[in-house]
This record gives structure tokens, sequence and C-alpha cells, in this order.
């Protein structure tokens, strides 16, 4: 396990998603048709628009549209601030309501992978293969290893594979994750034209 997540190439960043189980996991839930940094940033920017902390609590004691307003200010936390403003708000009350707000009550609490997974699986806008990506960077980089949490992870748990966020650690790991995503879209659209 690296003490230092290497997400966003931003040093602060980084080390709020280090340290903050709730940043964490709100990137995560923000990674989505925008670049990998920006979503991992989102964290931060949201922090420094609500008095420079990260407060799942607060954010979800914020009426949903004053929420989104703070997303929406330029630049925007996301590509689609609205329906993502809206998802993050959703999780921080999920989180608040079922966690005590501490995203790691999520994992630390979990009986096994599976479960775990499917803790991650029933957020808002998290899903399967969400769950499985988040699952498996708990476990290369986080330390969360409950019994069963690669066969939960699926294909992201498998170490020497460079297919997510789960597997980058420094530039040359993310070089070679986009390596992979590449080919993959590559392949699909190749799949898709065949058929």
């Amino acid at each position: 396990m690296s003490d230092a997540l290497h997400l966003t190439g931003d040093t602060a960043v980084d080390r709020l998603l280090s340290t903050d189980p709730n940043a964490l996991l709100i990137g995560m839930v923000l990674d989505q048709q925008v670049p990998m940094e920006k979503a991992f940033s989102g964290p931060s920017v949201i922090a420094e628009r609500m008095g420079g902390r990260f407060d799942v609590s607060k954010i979800a004691e914020l009426d949903v549209d004053d929420f989104v307003a703070i997303c929406s200010q330029r630049p925007a936390v996301h590509r689609f601030p609205g329906s993502m403003g809206k998802r993050v708000h959703d999780v921080c009350r999920a989180l608040v309501a079922d966690y005590d707000g501490d995203a790691s009550r999520l994992w630390d609490t979990a009986e096994d992978g599976k479960e775990l997974k499917r803790r991650l699986a029933a957020l808002p806008g998290l899903g399967d293969q969400k769950a499985s990506i988040f699952v498996a960077l708990l476990g290369k980089q986080r330390g969360v290893t409950p019994s069963g949490w690669q066969a939960a992870a699926g294909k992201y748990g498998e170490d020497g594979v460079f297919r997510s966020v789960a597997d980058i650690v420094d530039d040359e790991s993310l070089a070679k994750v986009r390596e992979t995503k590449k080919a993959e879209k590559a392949k699909a659209k190749a799949k898709a034209a065949k058929g």
C-alpha cells in the first residue's frame, strides 16, 4: 500500500484524497465522462468553495439546488455539473444517513469483499463497474483487503494489469492505464462495427 495516492498530479489534491475517505469516494463518483484528474480534483474544488474543508454533512444539509450551484460555478466541478452535483449530494446524504458521514465505515464494517462491493454499488451513481474499480483501489492502494476483495473487484483486482485508477501510482502507470483504455475502446468499436 502506498501512503500517498497519485491520481491528479496536484500534491495538495492527492493529499486530500489520501487522507479523506469521503473525498476519495466522491472523486470516484465524479469519475465519469471527464479526465480522471478533473474528477478526482472535484472534492478539493468543492472544499475550497465551501470554506476549505470537504464536509459531507455540510453538503448533505444544503438544499440540492444550492449545492448544484456550487458545483456549477466556473470552472464547473464536472462537465455535467447539474446531474453530477445532484449525484454527489445524494451520495453525501447516504453517507450521513447510513455511515455517520464517514465513508471509511462503509468498508471498515464490511464483512467481506462481496459485501463491500454491494454497499458501494448501492450508492447513487456508482453501479457495478465503479464499485469493482473502487474495491480494487481500496485493496491495492489503501490496504482495505477484506476476504474476497480481489474476487469482488473482478478484473480490476488482478495484479500487474493496468486497467483503472486502482493501478495508478505514478506517471508511468497512468500512461499504461491510458494505453489499456484506448485499446479496449478500439476493440469495442471494432466489435460494434462487425455487429
